[in-house]
């Protein structure tokens, strides 16, 4: 029921953005009736697509040059909504500034081609950047501890569709040739069934850190069983923190890491978080705690030195970081939040519903913590 009123509501915001397209932008090209029918039908195959992605999104039977063709149309129907946007903009300034009718005209004409053009390569950047993981190495100074470690961190990994098991094997590779003191998945790690995940957690096995793997549940993984997840991720030798922590390093020289629930837990009255038990027995100690969602940092009470989240995906798709920021109180990025917490939110490691990424690359998060 949940997934029919998401799928919806989310059609319905598509078809509205797919003729406001149409009519504010395709329609006042200069360019012939034929091209802007061919236009319009490229836009009505898209909303098509979004149409067939929503029926799609779990079913691993689709071959992947399918869901991938499938899985665009959500990207350029929001980007060409973008360009829109700009269109209408750059047009009202030509109207305004420039009283020439011929050479109104002439501007406008270029403002024609030059948007459809900047549409198309944004699109296709757009594109060329989900494919590449970028490594962002971060250091984070941390009072009263005594030795340096390096954590790499993943996030919103999305497994499902196109992050299938070659993904992850390929993910794996780079992982270990970072040498890390720990490993932590911040939640949304699974996105489809179980019995379609299995193959691509699998994966997850071959990674490789000096004090081990660590995991949180994101929001995502209560839409498939949190249970079966974390009993699964467990058997992979990876350990889920359950509103609790374990000490990392050598006696008196390491720190504490702690890690919570989603807030989504609160929604659903399962699988909550509770800061005060994942704390406990901490001490004095410096602690970094994993929290699937920035805006957590809210609920934070005592002292914490570190908080590893992910959850915003950086945003995505420009400008959607702006909206991203009406909910999160931190999109990406190393942050301060006061004298004694900083964040770092991954932009996410995988990514969800379109191929795409445009202001904010894919990233696997190398962090050392060092002393002050």
């Amino acid at each position: 029921m949940r997934f029919i009123i998401f799928a919806t509501i989310f059609i319905s915001v598509m078809t509205l953005l797919t003729l406001l397209i149409s009519r504010r932008f395709i329609r006042k090209l200069h360019f012939s009736k034929k091209t802007k029918l061919y236009l319009n039908i490229f836009l009505a195959i898209n909303l098509l697509g979004v149409v067939a992605y929503m029926f799609v999104r779990y079913n691993p039977s689709v071959p992947n040059w399918a869901y991938f063709l499938l899985s665009l149309p959500i990207g350029i129907i929001f980007l060409l909504f973008i360009a829109t946007i700009f269109y209408e903009v750059f047009a009202l300034l030509i109207n305004k500034s420039i009283k020439d009718e011929s050479r109104r005209d002439f501007f406008k004409r270029g403002l024609d081609f030059t948007a459809v053009a900047v549409a198309g390569g944004v699109n296709a950047k757009a594109m060329y950047n989900a494919k590449h993981i970028e490594l962002e190495k971060v250091e984070v100074k941390i009072k009263n501890l005594k030795q340096e470690y390096k954590i790499v961190q993943l996030s919103d990994i999305h497994i499902g569709g196109l992050v299938d098991k070659t993904f992850i094997a390929n993910l794996v590779k780079r992982v270990n040739s970072l040498d890390a003191d720990i490993i932590a998945i911040t939640g949304d790690l699974v996105d489809t069934k179980m019995k379609y995940a299995k193959p691509a957690l699998d994966e997850l096995k071959n990674l490789k850190s000096k004090y081990g793997t660590y995991f949180i549940i994101g929001n995502h993984e209560y839409f498939h069983d949190v249970a079966a997840i974390i009993k699964y991720v467990n058997s992979l030798g990876i350990k889920t923190l359950e509103n609790e922590n374990i000490y990392i390093g050598e006696e008196n020289k390491g720190f504490y890491l702690a890690g919570v629930y989603d807030i989504f837990g609160n929604r659903v009255n399962a699988y909550m978080p509770d800061l005060k038990k994942a704390l406990q027995g901490t001490k004095n100690f410096p602690k970094v705690l994993l929290a699937h969602q920035p805006r957590y940092i809210k609920e934070i009470d005592e002292k914490v030195d570190l908080v590893l989240s992910g959850h915003t995906h950086g945003g995505q798709i420009a400008p959607f970081n702006l909206l991203v920021k009406l909910q999160q109180p931190y999109v990406k990025g190393l942050n301060k939040h006061n004298e004694d917490t900083q964040i770092y939110v991954n932009k996410g490691t995988g990514f969800w519903g379109p191929p795409m990424r445009l202001g904010a690359s894919s990233e696997i998060s190398e962090i050392r913590i060092i002393p002050t």
